[in-house]
């Protein structure tokens, strides 16, 4: 198990992480982070607990809104994908030989 330090909103923090991890948490941190500081530089005074708060809500609406989309996209996709059709590979097995026949045809005179 790695362990890491990484500051958020101008506080350490030791975090562990599975091996091979480090550089994707530090990555998040840093997102965290500036969210953090775009939250500071909305003014008001919070202490750490309630801008980690406020930085895991705006998180949280991303990942809402990104799920919605997801959402969407495979129901879009699921209404235009055409009906699966039990005997469509034997057809086009069919219709590759037929292609062949003629493609060997053409070589052969």
């Amino acid at each position: 198990m790695a362990q890491v330090t990484v500051r958020v909103g101008g506080y350490t923090h030791p975090v562990s992480c599975e091996d091979g991890q480090e550089g994707h948490l530090i990555a998040l941190a840093a997102d965290v982070d500036r969210r953090v500081s775009s939250i500071r530089a909305m003014g008001g005074q919070f202490g750490e607990s309630r801008l980690l708060l406020l930085a895991a809500l705006l998180l949280a609406d991303e990942l809402h809104d990104l799920r919605v989309e997801m959402s969407r996209l495979k129901a879009a996709s699921a209404q235009s994908a055409p009906a699966s059709d039990p005997l469509l590979a034997e057809r086009l097995g069919r219709l590759a030989e037929r292609i062949e026949g003629i493609a060997a045809s053409l070589d052969h005179p």
